[in-house]
């Protein structure tokens, strides 16, 4: 119903703002994040939005940017993901970093941001990943896609280290121990057991 609302922005406040639109006041939840990106009170503010309508309820949803919007759109089609949790999540992680730690599988990013645990974190990823996937490779993002790449020869090298490790008799906890402070961007499958030998003969 609405694409975006641009007005005077008259209030600023926690989880919210409200917009002045030939003077009709729009109340727009937002996430702390975007909130801050907003410019000060009395100035032009163009937000894009997302109305969410149950049957008491009227809300309206607002993004800086479109990336925003979509992944917002596609939070809302996990289960269990409400617009609360999915605007809390927006509040604490970009779209790109966000697309990809789901496409690497990287349930230890996830999981850390608030409202979503172990389960929920898994859950994003089985139900966003080819999603994510396709949107990022249809729209040609380089960055995020040269970065996906890079996190999956990564985490293809540390699986190599951790079976090369067991060979030796070493538990796969004692292994994940070990190589828990070991930077592994950008190094080699030999640089990697390497570190990890160094680390379990302490």
């Amino acid at each position: 119903m609405f694409a975006y609302i641009k007005g005077s922005l008259e209030v600023k406040t926690k989880g919210y703002v409200i917009v002045d639109v030939g003077g009709v006041g729009y109340k727009i939840f937002m996430s702390e994040t975007a909130i801050q990106k907003l410019g000060e009170l009395g100035e032009t503010v163009k937000i894009h939005t997302y109305l969410k309508v149950r049957e008491d309820d009227m809300s309206l949803y607002g993004f800086n940017n479109n990336d925003e919007l979509r992944l917002f759109e596609l939070l809302l089609t996990v289960s269990g993901i409400g617009a609360k949790l999915a605007i809390q999540i927006l509040s604490h992680i970009t779209p790109s970093s966000f697309i990809v730690a789901v496409i690497s599988d990287d349930v230890t990013k996830i999981k850390k941001l608030p409202g979503v645990g172990p389960k929920t974190a898994q859950r994003l990823i089985l139900e966003l990943k080819d999603k994510l996937k396709k949107d990022s490779m249809e729209e040609e993002n380089v960055a995020i896609q040269e970065e996906v790449q890079m996190l999956e020869k990564t985490n293809q090298n540390i699986k190599e280290a951790i079976a090369a490790l067991q060979v030796l008799g070493y538990t796969k906890l004692e292994i994940e121990q070990a190589l828990k402070n070991v930077n592994t961007e950008d190094t080699t499958v030999e640089e990697i057991i390497r570190m990890g030998l160094k680390n379990l003969a302490k």
